[in-house]
């Protein structure tokens, strides 16, 4: 059973510089340890369709107004289990699915319970089946314990669920962006149990194909 939202949010700028490359089979991984800007995975997916002119005459604006920043606006379709375990939302031009850490790894460990191979082999299919050439893979913890254990076991779940995704993505030379984030960027209230539980995750994005 499921709940569905949809949402709308204002697309924001943010830069990912990349950096420090290994090789894993026939993928490439990357992460560096330079935040972004903006929470990852806000950057805008489309350009302004039209230049807006504040002096056209057909614009109706107030003595003294000015017209606002342009933005585009992202219409998002967010699919999440009745126990918010498994998260999905989709835009024009992305996926994102997100997972907590609980269904896949024992509390501060980075090691996989039984049922996490099946869990990312299936989000590595449909990165086939939607050909994705790049794919980000992001880790996030609550706010408990210190900045640093959580930056560091975040990446290392990061790390684990790219290596797990490479054994099944077929899509050649992909490359996998690896990041751990520690309690940055939270998604929910990190004052309560059931928040602490949902910001706790591991993030899988990647481009829909054109259809």
């Amino acid at each position: 059973m499921t709940t569905r939202h949809r949402v709308s949010a204002a697309t924001a700028v943010a830069g990912l510089v990349i950096a420090g490359a290994h090789i894993l089979g026939a993928t490439t991984a990357y992460a560096d340890d330079i935040k972004p800007s903006v929470p990852p995975g806000t950057e805008p997916s489309a350009a302004a369709p039209v230049a807006i002119d504040s002096n056209a005459p057909g614009l109706k604006i107030p003595q003294g107004g000015t017209l606002a920043p342009v933005k585009v606006l992202d219409i998002a379709e967010v699919v999440e289990d009745l126990g918010g375990e498994q998260r999905r939302q989709e835009t024009n031009q992305t996926v994102m699915m997100a997972l907590q850490a609980e269904v896949l790894f024992p509390e501060d460990s980075a090691v996989f319970n039984a049922q996490a191979a099946a869990r990312i082999q299936a989000i590595a299919q449909e990165i086939n089946q939607q050909k994705a050439t790049r794919v980000r893979v992001f880790g996030f913890t609550d706010d408990q314990g210190t900045y640093e254990h959580g930056k560091e076991l975040s990446k290392q779940r990061a790390d684990a669920v790219q290596a797990e995704l490479a054994k099944t993505v077929t899509s050649p030379g992909v490359i996998f962006d690896v990041r751990g984030y520690s309690e940055d960027y939270p998604i929910a209230d990190n004052g309560t149990e059931e928040g602490r539980k949902k910001n706790r995750r591991v993030e899988v994005t990647f481009p829909r194909s054109e259809k």
